[in-house]
């Protein structure tokens, strides 16, 4: 081979690594920028399709992922902290619901659709939702349950979501911060401008931690992205593959 031929196909090498690097800078996805929407009723409007940043340790805030060092665990909260072990089987594992502050934690995208009364939480992650009145009516009574018990109230421009009654089988975060039963949620979300979210959760369980303590991220909104299905189905593979039979039904 001639210098002159390898220089070529240097050239044509590094000209085919660039361009799929220059298409790939170009696609990076830019927020739509302008003013917060808002409702006809004059509300703050969070609805549409957002990027949560991946927070699987609430110590820390959103991608920087900086932290706030160790938690103020109680002596239970402490205990249930060091005896977790995720190798030896995690809920999710089983397709249960992750619980509030998980579906909040993780990569997958969101949506909101509001109105002037609801406030629906659409969690790609296992297609679960959750749906918050946010017209200051008080809580509910019931059975405790995996997302809790959520009600809204506007504090000016900030709508304020505050959770109660968990059923206390669920962790905060995918490394497995405990939660008692008695967890108290609150989350305050704002929307400075058209593309971003300001989200702030404050977790206040007396049971497990010996005083409050927050975590704050940004959601960006993603007008390029739809909702996907998501089945997570755990231990079926007999019935996909036969071996189950499902019974048929006649009209």
């Amino acid at each position: 081979m001639t210098r002159s031929t390898a220089a070529r196909l240097a050239a044509i090498a590094a000209l085919t690594i660039a361009c799929p690097l220059a298409a790939s800078a170009q696609k990076v996805y830019q927020p739509p920028s302008g003013p917060t929407p808002r409702t006809a009723s004059g509300k703050v409007d969070f609805s549409g399709v957002w990027e949560k940043p991946y927070v699987p340790d609430m110590t820390k805030d959103g991608k920087d992922q900086k932290g706030f060092g160790d938690l103020p665990f109680t002596p239970w909260g402490e205990a249930e902290w060091k005896n977790y072990d995720a190798a030896e089987g995690d809920y999710t594992g089983a397709c249960l619901p992750f619980g509030m502050t998980r579906s909040m934690n993780t990569p997958e995208p969101m949506q909101f659709m509001q109105s002037d009364t609801y406030l629906a939480f659409l969690f790609e992650q296992n297609s679960w939702f959750t749906v918050v009145p946010i017209d200051g009516r008080p809580h509910g009574t019931g059975e405790p349950t995996w997302f809790g018990d959520s009600v809204g109230h506007w504090d000016g421009d900030t709508l304020v979501v505050d959770t109660v009654n968990f059923n206390g089988k669920t962790r905060l975060d995918t490394i497995g911060h405990p939660h008692s039963d008695r967890l108290h949620l609150v989350q305050k979300f704002s929307r400075p401008d058209l593309g971003h979210l300001r989200y702030e959760v404050i977790v206040d369980d007396p049971k497990t931690f010996t005083r409050t303590w927050n975590n704050v991220r940004t959601l960006t909104l993603r007008t390029d992205w739809e909702m996907m299905e998501y089945s997570c189905e755990e231990n079926n593979k007999d019935l996909w593959e036969g071996r189950v039979k499902v019974p048929k039904y006649k009209r």
